[in-house]
């Protein structure tokens, strides 16, 4: 299983280590895995579409992942990760990345989650929303999400990385 997200925060920035923030609680429990399954490489990859922190935007947001950074190294590395059956594509930069077809808003790609089309070979895409603390209004506004997706999701997650 792999975990495309956008790119680290102020706090991951400083860590190093990816979702060592509230998001990254968000999302575990959005998954249902443990901290320690969450960090297990064996099980689950940490990709970001940028590894350093993109500074941040007028409003005090994190700015869009780097527009050089993905096309310099990402499809060199999902190759050296053949094993990779699921991704979970975290938030608009990823499902751009990551979803075939149009550029679609995060809304439709999340209420299309599990039907996107698998070809042989490649991984399947599951898109998510960001877990990040600026998505809770949205959440609210989309109760379908935490009664229709999350215990697909789970249940995908635990197909992939055991128990």
């Amino acid at each position: 299983l792999a975990i495309a997200g956008q790119a680290p925060g102020t706090r991951v920035h400083a860590s190093g280590v990816p979702f060592t923030d509230p998001s990254g609680v968000r999302l575990r429990q959005w998954m249902g895995v443990t901290e320690a399954e969450f960090y297990d490489v064996a099980r689950i990859a940490i990709v970001p579409m940028g590894f350093c922190f993109p500074g941040l935007d007028a409003k005090g947001g994190d700015r869009p992942p780097r527009r050089e950074c993905a096309p310099a190294w990402r499809a060199d590395l999902f190759q050296a990760m053949p094993r990779i059956e699921l991704v979970l594509a975290v938030g608009q930069y990823a499902q751009w990345w990551h979803l075939p077809g149009p550029r679609q808003p995060v809304t439709e790609a999340v209420r299309q989650f599990g039907e996107m089309p698998v070809q042989s070979g490649a991984p399947r895409y599951l898109p998510l929303p960001h877990p990040s603390w600026r998505n809770t209004g949205w959440l609210k506004a989309n109760p379908w999400f935490e009664a229709d997706v999350l215990p697909r999701l789970r249940a995908e997650v635990r197909a992939h990385i055991g128990s």
